[in-house]
């Protein structure tokens, strides 16, 4: 286990209990390094929407458990946000949630000289993910092939 997936872990194991306990799911932490910084994110959801009360609350909770355990050893910005409209799947629960929306897949080759894919997700496994695109047709792709999969966002 890489460091950065170690610190997710751990900081995993201390919000958890802090969401659960303010009714937020807890969809994903992750450890990043942007523009020469470190960042240290954890997204929360819940239903109707997340506000930056419930963001502030939160990362209020998780500031004084992160200070007290001191586990990560460089200086890094602590944020709690949304997951945003369009949301990744990364998790077992952000599959199945999604099982019949329209789901947008970016690979990391080209197949069939294209990287990005849309339609309707209908089935997926530990190994697998099925979509259902326009045309009727279902393409499966290897979890391992997909660079991000996450909810389609259209305009309206």
């Amino acid at each position: 286990m890489s460091k950065h997936e170690e610190y997710e872990a751990r900081t995993e194991e201390l919000i958890a209990p802090v969401t659960e306990r303010m009714g937020f799911e807890l969809v994903d932490v992750e450890y990043i390094k942007e523009g020469g910084t470190w960042y240290l994110r954890a997204y929360i959801d819940k239903e109707g929407g997340i506000t930056v009360n419930d963001c502030e609350a939160v990362a209020k909770e998780m500031n004084v458990l992160l200070d007290r355990e001191d586990f990560i050893g460089e200086s890094y910005i602590f944020e709690v946000s949304s997951p945003g409209l369009g949301r990744p799947l990364k998790k077992e629960k952000d599959f199945a949630r999604s099982i019949g929306r329209e789901v947008e897949i970016r690979t990391y080759r080209a197949i069939g000289q294209s990287k990005e894919f849309y339609g309707v997700l209908s089935a997926y496994d530990e190994n697998t993910v099925t979509i259902e695109q326009e045309n009727g047709g279902n393409m499966t792709f290897q979890k391992s092939d997909i660079a991000l999969i996450r909810l389609a966002f259209q305009w309206e």
